[in-house]
This record gives structure tokens, C-alpha cells and sequence, in this order.
């Protein structure tokens, strides 16, 4: 709660309105829902648990435990785009202070994954699949997994730091995303810096290819394996492709480019899931983005906080 406090302390305004009873500030809110989400509750238990930790509430200049409908309505004001990115801008600037980022050494990993809207249990979903009825519940797992809500990330794999993240929602390709959530990753660091960038082949296209080596001024690796499997490399007709295919052909050659280093970002992802759990309380799009946005966001102030208590046993030990 203290770094989140801090963090929004310098990148949010202290009210939303002048005319607002001021019990709360915006970074006392934003911490409250930070914790809720890393201990996993909802607004009623997260009211509950608040009014029972004072000293939590305190430590941030609360003198109440807020409302759980205050916390519903600060993150739906809290938890959107623009709010969002200033908080990512001001973690990538902390980040890069810190040398945390890594990316002359290690590449930027881009990655997307599919999240649940309820909570359901896997082993029941199997044992009515496998009991052989015909009743029409049993297929809708197909339907809920066409709209299941989707969080696409460009993760640091040097620190395992969330720069940029896509919401969404149902299964297909991961490259119409693919620019929003590179360029978002590339105005969050210094514009001079050219690292590489790697992510699989659901990103595969030419023009993502030409999007970040021209526009963007990034070295894009990934591997052409969209559509049919070519039997040579004169079945791709176009330039990066054709090179990629020849560049990750074999395993030195794909460790050498650091292509290896992919699955940090599937790290990340567990990461999330683990800590603060893959299934959202949401119940419309809009509440699961925030859910998602939320997500990213203490992930990274987990990262920031647990980097700070290594340097703080470290130099006690010194």
C-alpha cells in the first residue's frame, strides 16, 4: 500500500472534483484497491478488511476505512486508459532510474493469454464432459471460451516488468494488437535506445515487421509458421519472414539471437495468475478490463517492492 501510494501520490491528482467531499484522496483510494486485488477480494471483504487494519489505513493518512462503494467508484474513474498509462509511464521512468529494464543485454518479450470471467472449477467442467449427456450445458463451454476476456503484455525479461498491456476478450490472431501494444511499450523508454523484441508466432506477419523496424526502430523477431508449414524457404515470398525462417532454424542460431528468452514473458503471465489469480470478478467487459489493468499494475509494484527489499538486506548485510 505504501509504494502505491506513492507512486499515485506523483501521478494523480488529489481529488476528482472540487466539489466532492474529500473524505479519500485519489492515491489513498488507488492503494485500497491495490491491496485488495493482491489479497484477492472483493470490495465487501476488502471494506472489511481495511476497517480491521487501522494501522494499514493510517500508514497512508486514512482515518476510516472507505466505503465499498467507494472503492467501486473510484476504480471505475481510477482504472481507466488514461489514468492506466500514466502509472505505467511513471513505473517505466523508475524502472529505467533503477536500471531495472535490461533490454541492451535481454529482449522485450510480447505475449497474450486468455483469463476466466467466473470462478469455475476445471474438475467439474472434465467429469461432465467425460459423463457422455447430450444436454445443451455441456457445450457452452464453447461460447464462454469465445468471450473469455484477454490480456496481452510487453514484458521486460530481464526484471520480468509489465511496460504495455492490451485487454480484450475472445480467442484469434494476437496481431491485430500487435502495434497498439508494441508502440505503447516504445514511448515509455529513451528514444534513442534499439533493442530487440521477440514474441511468437501468433504475431507473425510482415507488417508487424516493417511497423517496428521502420516506424518504430526495433529489431522484431519471430517465427514464420502462420498458415501453411512451408516445405522451403521459397514458399515465403516476403523479405522479413523469409528471414526469420532462415534465422530460427536451428537451436544455436535461435539462442544466439535471443530468441530463447520468449518464454520469460509466459513467466509473467503465471506470475499473475499465481499471485493474484486468473479468474476476474467482473461482470460486463468494462469492470473485467479494469480487473485486468488492476492486475498489471500490482504486478509491477510487487516487482518494485520485493527489488527494494533486496537492496535494503543487502546493503544491512554490507
Amino acid at each position: 500500500m505504501l509504494v502505491a501510494h506513492h507512486l499515485a501520490s506523483r501521478v494523480l491528482p488529489r481529488y476528482r472534483c472540487k466539489c466532492s467531499r474529500h473524505d479519500f484522496t485519489l492515491p489513498q483510494l488507488f492503494a485500497c484497491l491495490c491491496a485488495k486485488e493482491m489479497l484477492r477480494r472483493s470490495y465487501r471483504q476488502a471494506e472489511v478488511l481495511l476497517d480491521d487494519c487501522r494501522h494499514w489505513c493510517r500508514a497512508i493518512g486514512m482515518g476510516k476505512a472507505p466505503d465499498h462503494n467507494t472503492l467501486c467508484n473510484a476504480a471505475a474513474w481510477l482504472l481507466r486508459r488514461g489514468n492506466v498509462g500514466k502509472l505505467l509511464d511513471a513505473m517505466a521512468r523508475w524502472a529505467v532510474q533503477a536500471r531495472m529494464l535490461g533490454l541492451s543485454t535481454m529482449p522485450l518479450a510480447l505475449d497474450s493469454s486468455m483469463y476466466e470471467s467466473r470462478h469455475v472449477s476445471r474438475h467439474y467442467e472434465r467429469r461432465r464432459a467425460r459423463s457422455g449427456s447430450r444436454s445443451p450445458r455441456n457445450y457452452r463451454r464453447k461460447r464462454t471460451v469465445r468471450e473469455l476476456p484477454k490480456l496481452a503484455l510487453a514484458a521486460a525479461t530481464c526484471s520480468h516488468l509489465v511496460l504495455a498491456a492490451w485487454t480484450g476478450r475472445g480467442m484469434g490472431s494476437d496481431s491485430p494488437h500487435f502495434g497498439a501494444l508494441l508502440a505503447g511499450a516504445r514511448r515509455r523508454l529513451p528514444r534513442p535506445a534499439r533493442f530487440k523484441v521477440v514474441a511468437d508466432a501468433g504475431y507473425d506477419a510482415e507488417h508487424n515487421h516493417l511497423l517496428a523496424r521502420d516506424e518504430l526502430g526495433l529489431i522484431l523477431i519471430v517465427p514464420a509458421t502462420i498458415g501453411r508449414t512451408p516445405a522451403s524457404d521459397d514458399r515465403i515470398r516476403t523479405r522479413w519472414r523469409r528471414r526469420m525462417r532462415r534465422l530460427l532454424s536451428t537451436r544455436r542460431s535461435r539462442r544466439r539471437c535471443g530468441y530463447t528468452q520468449r518464454w520469460q514473458v509466459e513467466t509473467v503471465t503465471s506470475m499473475i495468475k499465481r499471485n493474484l489469480g486468473s479468474a476476474l470478478r467482473g461482470k460486463t467487459d468494462a469492470s473485467r478490463r479494469r480487473d485486468l489493468q488492476l492486475k498489471v499494475l500490482v504486478h509491477n509494484l510487487m516487482i518494485f517492492r520485493s527489488s527494494a527489499r533486496v537492496e535494503t538486506e543487502q546493503s544491512t548485510t554490507l
